[in-house]
């Protein structure tokens, strides 16, 4: 956790990490408004059934929270690498619990009510890799993924003479 200690000792604090937590939450709600549009794509598609089984249903709205959160991650200047970290956490739960469904171990409901609490708690997860990107002001330091161009920048050759 001296991750988190340095994150705290720049300045960072919990309340902002949660903070920045909850807007990536309600990001997912505004992406899952998308919902709606996958559907009537499959229904144009002439895929319907495809839609009704749970594991297709369950990957497209985790897709459209995906975007829902990129969308706001990028707004807020994060790199992508942070970003297609929260994307995996957001869908590897999912993955992982898909062959409980295909096995008839687990059913839709229980497929859907594991994964949101794993996507959650995998968030969160991730969010900790990267204290710093999560719990410090956003003018208070370079997200990951932009630090790799200030670093190069730092290491370039200077043009003034």
């Amino acid at each position: 956790m001296s991750r988190v200690s340095d994150a705290i000792a720049a300045g960072g604090t919990w309340r902002r990490f949660w903070w920045h937590y909850l807007q990536m939450v309600i990001a997912m709600m505004i992406g899952m408004a998308l919902a709606p549009l996958a559907r009537m794509l499959f229904t144009a598609l002439g895929a319907e059934d495809a839609y009704a089984r749970a594991d297709v249903m369950l990957l497209v709205m985790a897709t459209t929270m995906v975007i829902g959160m990129t969308v706001w991650m990028l707004i807020r200047r994060h790199g992508w690498r942070p970003i297609a970290e929260m994307a995996a956490a957001m869908y590897v739960p999912f993955l992982v619990l898909l062959p409980f469904l295909w096995t008839g171990l687990i059913d839709r409901m229980i497929l859907s009510t594991a994964g949101h609490v794993l996507m959650f708690l995998a968030m969160a997860g991730v969010m900790l890799l990267r204290p710093a990107e999560y719990m410090l002001p956003h003018g208070a330091h370079h997200h990951a993924g932009h630090l790799e161009h200030a670093a190069h920048a730092e290491h370039a050759p200077s043009t003034e003479s």
